[in-house]
């Protein structure tokens, strides 16, 4: 859970994650973190950014990073962080929020919306959302091909920002469900073409 040493990629990436909620101590009993206290859960979550994200990466972060004002962390993070609003969010920096974010990425229309009930009306692509954490994993699991969602809270996604390009295998692969993304082994994943994917996690044990 915690990351021990950098997984940083030599190529600038593109990364997703929701729902860090730092400083809110009773996200560690309601989602059942395994934290001892906040501030080992913020020492934590931080490190484990940077370990993955480079100051020249990007990362869509949907939503609800504090209970309080999200400046002071934001500027601790690597990263060109493009911000969606979340229902817990404040800042003093209005104008570099979103309340969602469409992006055409290798072929795939996404949006980046906090709350995936308010997707725009019309909308055919993937959502990529938070909100819903660990709480409903069967209507809210981190990869929903049948509806076409994402679920990149933190507890879905090993506490560390996950790849867009892992995302994007899995579509194009025609992945089934997966409830959430659990251990990692040694061997980055193969899709059925013979393309390796730069997923940060290597391969991973998927709980479906």
């Amino acid at each position: 859970m915690e990351l021990i040493q950098s997984q940083h990629h030599s190529a600038k990436s593109v990364f997703v994650i929701s729902d860090l909620h730092l400083n809110h101590e009773n996200i560690i009993s309601y989602c059942k973190r395994p934290f001892d206290s906040v501030r080992e859960m913020n020492r934590v979550l931080i490190k484990n950014w940077n370990y993955v994200v480079k100051p020249n990466d990007t990362v869509y972060f949907v939503g609800d990073m504090t209970l309080g004002n999200s400046d002071k962390f934001i500027e601790k993070l690597n990263g060109n962080i493009y911000f969606i609003w979340g229902n817990h969010d404040q800042t003093d920096d209005v104008d570099s929020m979103y309340e969602s974010l469409p992006l055409s990425y290798k072929g795939i229309e996404f949006l980046f919306v906090h709350d995936p009930v308010i997707t725009q009306s019309g909308f055919k692509g993937w959502t990529i959302h938070g909100h819903y954490h660990n709480n409903h994993p069967r209507l809210f699991p981190f990869f929903d091909p049948e509806k076409k969602r994402i679920n990149v809270s933190v507890e879905l996604v090993k506490y560390q920002p996950v790849l867009l390009d892992y995302i994007t295998s899995l579509i194009k692969e025609g992945h089934g469900k997966i409830t959430s993304l659990k251990k990692e082994t040694n061997r980055i994943p193969t899709s059925r073409n013979g393309d390796r994917s730069k997923c940060c996690f290597n391969e991973t044990s998927l709980i479906v």
